[in-house]
């Protein structure tokens, strides 16, 4: 049996890199980490405490979906500490978003899309 330890990177696919780092460091508030030096366009991000990545792979070809927020497509969660502080600051900051405050799950979701439509989940404790 595999013995899990978590989950180590998501990788997505970009269009821009420089307007994918905008909003994973400026809207997210993502710290960029040091990335090997591949033949390819990419930026990686430290996501919490516990060695967690998210990679960014620039990509020529289709990267995403043509429709909007669909909370049952391909998408990555990150733990928020305040959902109603991410509201507001989503708000500040001009950003489409679908909540579910009162989730199933137990816990309070939040859907946003990054600039090249691939879907985030943030959700916080509730």
């Amino acid at each position: 049996m595999i013995e899990h330890e978590g989950i180590h990177h998501v990788s997505l696919i970009v269009s821009d890199l420089e307007h994918a780092k905008a909003f994973y460091e400026d809207v997210l508030g993502l710290r960029q980490i040091e990335r090997p030096p591949f033949d390819f366009p990419g930026a990686w991000y430290a996501i919490g405490e516990h060695g967690q990545q998210l990679h960014l792979i620039v990509h020529n070809g289709e990267t995403a979906r043509t429709r909007g927020i669909d909370t049952r497509d391909g998408h990555f969660a990150i733990r928020v500490r305040d959902y109603d502080r991410t509201i507001s600051w989503l708000k500040h900051r001009k950003i489409e978003y679908k909540a579910n405050p009162d989730s199933i799950t137990g816990f309070a979701q939040i859907f946003i899309m990054d600039p090249d439509h691939n879907i985030i989940e943030l959700n916080a404790r509730s």
